[in-house]
């Protein structure tokens, strides 16, 4: 998930401390959000639906916009975001148009339960400029869309890595965005739910400057259950179907993920890392949800 920096100017923070102005500019799109589910988990994941209206008598507009999604707590204080890049981008809209996707939203392992609030919005990337929208404007053209409750962490779907990973990593400055490098071959372990479920990997390789494509065979008990190929720069999501005949009867269950081609940073790219371990793919989430 990519993370943003909430700036708010001087003046602007002066002006939200005491009254706030209403918004006259005319609205481009009316923003809309609806979840898969009404509750989520810590570590959990949810399907969420973004859709934008574009209003009738919007102007084109001059550049790409990225949509703010922030994640707020009770006392609306910022928790986390998904902000990102609409899959059709804003300069290809037109008036009247529906741009409607569907996004899978891991929740990150955050100290707070209860109901929280997600906001939406577009705005032009490394500035502070936001499109006025139609909608619920909690102050800097951020539109309350939904709320979400959060529940406490349920251990049961989640995935032990057991052999073959290099120790977890977090990103500077954002430590809720945290993964784990495969080797060639790894392995998780999970408990077995002894019920029909699915698998997601969310999974990247980050590194451009690779050769080829890898290709990556998922196995369960010896038996394949997905296979797919990650490009160099790649992000996927993967969902995967598990029956209980697969499943089996034991009390744990293991997933195999063999990767055909393995990269040293410090041998691919000598001038920019000294990273001498041979990484596969990078991890971000992998658990287990009951169907």
């Amino acid at each position: 998930m990519t993370r943003w920096t909430l700036v708010v100017p001087l003046a602007l923070a002066v002006a939200l401390t005491g009254c706030r102005a209403r918004d006259t500019a005319p609205p481009v799109a009316t923003p809309a959000l609806t979840m898969s589910a009404p509750q989520v988990p810590l570590g959990g994941l949810v399907d969420w639906t973004f859709r934008f209206t574009v209003a009738a008598d919007a102007p084109p507009f001059a550049k790409d916009y990225r949509v703010l999604v922030h994640v707020l707590d009770a006392d609306d204080e910022l928790m986390w975001t998904d902000d990102h890049d609409p899959p059709v981008p804003t300069s290809q809209w037109v008036p009247g148009r529906v741009v409607e996707y569907t996004r899978t939203v891991f929740f990150p392992i955050y100290p707070y339960l209860g109901p929280a609030s997600v906001q939406m919005g577009l705005y032009a990337g490394g500035t502070e400029e936001r499109l006025p929208l139609d909608g619920d404007d909690s102050g800097q053209r951020a539109y309350r869309v939904a709320t979400i409750e959060v529940l406490p962490q349920d251990e049961s779907t989640f995935l032990v890595y057991r052999s073959g990973w290099h120790m977890p990593e977090t990103a500077e400055g954002t430590p809720l965005v945290e993964w784990q490098w495969s080797r060639r071959q790894a392995t998780l372990s999970m408990r077995n739910m002894k019920r029909d479920a699915l698998f997601y990997l969310h999974a990247d390789q980050p590194e451009t400057g690779l050769p080829q494509a890898q290709r990556v065979a998922v196995t369960m008990g010896g038996q394949p259950i997905d296979e797919f190929t990650l490009e160099p720069g790649q992000e996927v999501i993967r969902k995967v179907p598990l029956t209980v005949a697969q499943l089996g009867t034991a009390d744990t269950v293991e997933i195999q993920m063999d990767v055909d081609s393995t990269f040293v940073p410090a041998v691919l790219a000598p001038e920019r890392s000294k990273d001498a371990r041979e990484l596969g793919i990078r991890v971000f989430h992998a658990l287990v949800v009951p169907r």
